[in-house]
């Protein structure tokens, strides 16, 4: 089906958007050059490594946020969350193949998660509307009253032989696929509400919240907060973000300031990742940048390193291990020595980077406010 007409029945217009790539003639005149009698040559430099580059962007409507992403690498496609539904598309033909709303089989339109498991379940993380379980056209739904531990849910990851675990505004379930029986964690975790989630090397559990992160080996558990080195100082005084909970849910929102100045709170975990290469764990805090856990101690990056911003939304790692971070205002890649930053004036659709995720075919798709953006890594 074409794309304009599927998205129109989620009322999201949507179009692609291919931006153009410098020609080498372009190259050739940004090379420093020195001159030589009336002979000019180019100066003897390395071939400097040319970044990755915005390919091309598919907008999904104003005001429309893509908050998840993930990819079903058996049918090549890329399911696209978003605050008024999901798009599935196909990665080969950058068509979209469905759209799903409420009407479809969604517990509710704004999708704050997706996660594809061992036996090929998409799973939707919902806001206010539980989670939603779909494969082979047919839908099912859980709400507390199946177990869940709440109707807001923020993030799935799936243990090497299960369970599956959710994280919610309440706590943290696991779930044995096979019966579909549900546990809650909650008074064992540093913070209850729970927005990211990822596995070790160990099959440890890490749990990203509003009060730090935890760790679950199966058996017992340990817990990290700014107390503890998370999250850079406030040298700047920014005031503290009142986007928290603390037992209730009146508050809550994407907002960043707090009368026009940007907000802090170094133990918020929005964004969490586990290093593929050495176990060791990245965060991503409001206001605090990201920290980097190797064990014994934290490290943190802000935007007086390199990152594009302190308010850190989205990681996710390349297969060759580059890291990326979605920030509030713009993207980062960072390759352990370097950073290098994108937002709108180099591709992007909105400098708000809400969701990341790398592609078996070498690309990186990027969701922001009004659209997904596709960086060409191996081009």
């Amino acid at each position: 089906m074409k794309l304009l007409k599927i998205t129109r029945r989620m009322a999201v217009a949507a179009c692609i958007v291919t931006l153009a790539a410098c020609s080498d003639k372009d190259q050739d005149k940004a090379t420093p050059q020195t001159s030589t009698g009336n002979t000019v040559v180019k100066d003897l430099m390395p071939t400097p490594v040319k970044a990755p580059k915005v390919a091309e962007s598919f907008q999904v409507g104003q005001e429309v946020f893509v908050r998840s992403l993930a990819i079903d690498n058996n049918t090549n496609s890329l399911w696209v969350g978003t605050s008024t539904g999901v798009l599935e598309i196909d990665l080969k033909t950058s068509q979209v193949l469905n759209t799903f709303t409420r009407e479809h089989g969604l517990a509710n339109e704004y999708v704050f998660a997706i996660h594809v498991d061992s036996q090929g379940y998409k799973w939707f993380g919902t806001n206010a509307g539980g989670a939603s379980r779909y494969k082979d056209g047919k839908w099912d739904v859980y709400f507390p009253m199946h177990g869940l531990a709440d109707y807001w849910i923020y993030s799935f990851v799936e243990q090497k032989n299960g369970p599956l675990w959710i994280g919610t505004w309440a706590g943290a379930n696991s779930v044995d696929l096979s019966t579909m029986e549900f546990k809650t964690y909650l008074t064992e975790l540093i913070n209850e509400w729970v927005y990211a989630l990822d596995i070790d090397s160990k099959d440890r559990v890490w749990f990203g919240t509003e009060g730090g992160i935890s760790m679950y080996d199966g058996n017992s558990w340990q817990e990290w907060s700014h107390e503890d080195g998370l999250g850079a100082a406030n040298i700047n005084q920014f005031p503290a973000s009142s986007n928290t909970g603390l037992g209730t849910r009146s508050r809550h929102d994407l907002s960043v300031l707090e009368q026009g100045k940007q907000t802090y709170n170094p133990s918020y975990v929005f964004s969490l990742i586990v290093d593929d290469r050495d176990d060791t764990v990245w965060a991503g805090t409001w206001g605090g940048g990201v920290g980097h856990y190797d064990g014994k101690a934290w490290t943190n990056f802000t935007t007086a390193d390199g990152l594009a911003g302190n308010i850190v939304y989205s990681i996710a790692q390349e297969p060759g291990g580059i890291i990326w971070f979605g920030t509030d205002n713009g993207l980062s890649r960072y390759d352990g020595q370097s950073w290098t930053n994108y937002d709108t004036h180099t591709g992007l659709l909105d400098n708000n980077v809400y969701a990341i995720i790398p592609s078996a075919s070498g690309d990186l798709w990027v969701g922001t406010k009004n659209g997904v953006s596709r960086i060409a890594l191996n081009k």
